[in-house]
């Protein structure tokens, strides 16, 4: 049976995604409920699983990562179990932050962080080139990002 989530489960989200470190105790005050409970529902909200995980969001830039490219895959159909042999080896080359099935000319979107072209073309030329499950791919400089977010609009019941 799925969680029912009322006004006050619906803030503590809005309120966590917002500011991942916030004390229980800062917590309860802004949700208007005493630290036992409020930290109950936060429980009941992992429990659930509309709360995956806590984690740091990291500035890749400033880490040495300056290039992010997208890459459009086209999977080769011939090939048995093509899609998730292909899962398998992308979900183990750290480089790829973000692999989404897509709709369209395309199989697969590759969100890829590296350092350099040089980076990114050792990438391509020895990680993604033994993937032979790829029939064709499609590379796209990010040049800048207008809108980067995690955060899940949340709405109140009408």
């Amino acid at each position: 049976m799925a969680l029912k989530l009322d006004n006050i489960d619906r803030n503590i989200l809005r309120i966590m995604q917002d500011r991942g470190r916030i004390t229980n105790l800062q917590l309860s005050n802004e949700v208007g409920l005493s630290p036992a409970p409020t930290l109950e529902r936060v429980r009941k909200l992992e429990r659930s699983g509309y709360i995956h995980s806590y984690h740091a969001q990291v500035d890749a830039a400033k880490l040495g990562y300056g290039l992010k490219v997208i890459i459009q895959v086209s999977l080769v159909r011939q090939i048995d179990n093509a899609m998730q042999k292909f899962v398998d080896q992308v979900k183990n080359i750290p480089e790829v932050v973000e692999c989404s099935q897509v709709t369209g000319d395309y199989d697969y979107y590759l969100k890829v962080v590296v350092k350099d072209i040089a980076e990114y073309d050792d990438l391509v030329n020895t990680k993604l080139s033994a993937i032979e499950e790829i029939g064709q791919m499609r590379s796209s400089v990010i040049l800048s990002t207008v809108k980067e977010s995690t955060i899940i609009p949340i709405r109140d019941d009408s």
